[in-house]
C-alpha cells in the first residue's frame, strides 16, 4: 500500500507541473526507485524506452551511463542553463545520487535505436567530417572522441540514431553560448564550424545503425548510410 501511495503521489506530481515551468523544485520521495521515475516521469517526454518521438527530447536508450549521471548532475545544480534544460529540467534539484545513477542505468540498458534515412549527399558531407573532420579550420574528427560507430564513450555520448534536429540545436548552443558546462572541447570545435555542416553531421549520426552485435529497437531503412 505505501508503493500505491507513492506512485499516487508521483502521478499527482506529474498532473500538477507537467513537463514545463519547471522553474519551482519538485521533491520526489528519496525511497523511489530510479527505474520508476524513469518510467513514470521521464517516459512523458523520453519514452519509457528512452526512444522519443519528437525531436525536441533526446533518445536516452543506448546511451553512455557516465554521459547521463553527468546530465543530470548538471540539471540538478543547474549547471546546465540552455532554454530547454531550464524549461524542462530544473525542476528535479531534488534527485538523489542514488536516483540519478538508477536513472542513467536504466536508459544505459534500453536497446539503442537504429538510425533513420535522409538526404544522402547532406550524409555524405556529414560522413567526411565525422570522420576525417575539417583539419583546414582544426576540427578535430567527431570519431576521435564518440567512437568510429558513434557509440559514445564513458562522458562523450552516443551520437548514433540521435534525432537531427536535436543535434543541431546543441551544436549551436555549444557554438553560441556558455550554457552547456563541460563543453569546452566541443565549443573550441563547433566554433570554426558553419550551421550547414552541423546539419550534414546531424544527418550522418542520425543515419547510423547501432555498432555490430548490439541490440537495437525499432528498424529502419538503412540504404543511406551504406550505398
Amino acid at each position: 500500500m505505501k508503493n500505491v501511495t507513492r506512485f499516487i503521489s508521483l502521478a499527482t506530481l506529474l498532473a500538477g507541473s507537467g513537463c514545463h515551468d519547471l522553474e519551482r523544485s519538485r521533491s520526489i520521495d528519496p525511497e523511489v526507485a530510479g527505474k520508476t521515475i524513469a518510467l513514470q516521469v521521464c517516459s512523458n517526454c523520453h519514452g519509457a524506452n528512452g526512444v522519443s518521438v519528437s525531436p525536441m527530447f533526446p533518445k536516452l536508450a543506448g546511451q553512455q551511463r557516465q554521459y547521463l549521471v553527468d546530465q543530470l548532475t548538471d540539471f540538478k545544480t543547474h549547471s546546465r542553463a540552455d532554454p530547454n534544460a531550464k524549461r524542462y529540467m530544473w525542476g528535479f534539484t531534488h534527485l538523489t545520487e542514488s536516483q540519478i545513477e538508477e536513472i542513467a542505468t536504466y536508459f544505459s540498458d534500453q536497446p539503442a535505436a537504429r538510425g533513420a534515412s535522409g538526404d544522402r549527399m547532406l550524409i555524405d558531407q556529414g560522413r567526411t567530417i565525422f570522420a576525417s573532420g575539417l583539419p583546414d579550420r582544426n576540427v578535430a574528427a567527431c570519431i576521435s572522441c564518440h567512437g568510429q560507430h558513434g557509440e559514445g564513450a564513458g562522458p562523450n555520448p552516443r551520437l548514433a540514431g540521435q534525432h537531427a534536429d536535436y543535434v543541431v540545436k546543441q551544436l549551436l548552443v555549444y557554438q553560441r553560448t556558455e550554457d552547456r558546462p563541460r563543453g569546452a572541447t566541443m565549443k573550441a570545435i563547433c566554433i570554426n564550424m558553419s550551421e550547414q555542416e552541423f546539419r550534414a553531421v546531424a544527418a550522418y549520426v542520425e543515419a547510423l545503425p547501432p555498432e555490430p552485435g548490439m541490440t537495437t529497437d525499432t528498424p529502419t531503412d538503412r540504404r543511406a548510410v551504406h550505398n
